[in-house]
């Protein structure tokens, strides 16, 4: 770790202290149970939850992060995961489909969903509220599900924005990330997108029949999008115009899904790498490979989206082909 926070430069040393003083992810720590969703359909937090985030938030205050770019506050606030487990369906909870809060384990893309929003709350001034607990965990509550849920709204299972394609794509349209892939050169992936409603025994909520033509119906405008990425052969082109925190989010080769891992940018010594959550690492962590050299290595993946969010309350980047230099 001392490796990865030197490479990030001095203001993350002083950031990582901070929250490491409060809650370091490297220690072990119990995992409650989860008390019962709550009628609003948010889950409520563990005591254990709200340590983590306001740990977190407050170290970030302290060191005065939300000065930083927020990709920057990203790649600081996700290194601060670092060897997190890997914890796979934590948002898959018997009954009706509810907001989770979960910082005790992650998937790769609960890890981007709650650094993200993390970044977002830290930038809102949440450090000088965490005195009235209850009304930052609900702008928390708030941040996430509008990243999470299509149009920011819980409508049952369909309305979680399972394919992360669309998941940038409604995230652009709220004007809260611009999709940066076209900018940097890619190309068009016309391949239809069915994996789920293909594949519905791998999905308990697929039994229900309703909630499977709801999926096929989403999935089919998905397909009929344009869905940029960049080919594996051209990342190491195009690496010096992606930024620390842009999202990025490995393309699969597999029929019917549109990307197979999703992780945040990650400058170090001069290489571009991907803190991610991987089933294989079993935590949170930054990439051995650079970015081009892991998605080259992986047979199941041929390229990536890049994702760019926004600083809160910014319309969208004045200029995506401009901006993307480092």
């Amino acid at each position: 770790m001392i490796q990865y926070r030197a490479a990030l430069g001095p203001v993350v040393v002083i950031a990582l202290f901070f929250i490491g003083t409060k809650w370091s992810p490297f220690e072990p720590h119990p995992a409650p149970i989860d008390p019962p969703g709550s009628p609003t359909g948010t889950i409520s937090w563990s005591d254990h939850d709200w340590d983590v985030f306001s740990s977190v938030v407050a170290g970030a205050g302290e060191a005065k992060l939300d000065k930083l770019p927020i990709g920057k506050l990203m790649a600081v606030i996700g290194t601060s995961f670092v060897g997190t487990d890997y914890t796979p369906n934590t948002l898959d909870i018997p009954g009706a489909e509810q907001l989770v809060i979960n910082f005790r384990g992650l998937d790769c893309v609960t890890f981007v969903e709650n650094v993200h929003a993390l970044a977002v709350a830290i930038k809102s001034g949440a450090a000088e509220r965490l005195n009235n607990r209850a009304d930052v965990e609900t702008e928390y509550e708030q941040i996430l599900k509008t990243l999470r849920y299509r149009n920011g709204v819980i409508d049952g299972y369909p309305s979680r924005l399972h394919y992360f394609s669309e998941w940038i794509e409604e995230n652009a349209r709220r004007q809260l990330v611009t999709n940066i892939s076209k900018h940097l050169g890619g190309i068009i992936d016309s391949e239809a997108i069915d994996f789920m409603s293909t594949h519905p025994d791998a999905y308990r909520q697929l039994g229900n029949l309703e909630t499977l033509k709801d999926i096929q119906e989403i999935e089919r405008r998905i397909s009929e999008r344009n869905r940029h990425f960049i080919p594996q052969d051209l990342i190491a082109d195009i690496a010096d115009h992606i930024q620390d925190g842009d999202i990025i989010a490995a393309t699969s080769t597999v029929r019917g899904l549109d990307v197979a891992h999703t992780g945040l940018a990650l400058w170090l010594d001069d290489k571009l790498h991907l803190l991610h959550a991987p089933l294989a690492g079993e935590s949170v962590q930054i990439s051995q490979l650079t970015l081009a050299e892991r998605i080259t290595s992986i047979n199941g993946q041929d390229g990536i989206m890049v994702a760019r969010a926004h600083e809160p309350g910014e319309p969208s980047l004045r200029n995506p082909v401009l901006a993307t230099e480092r």
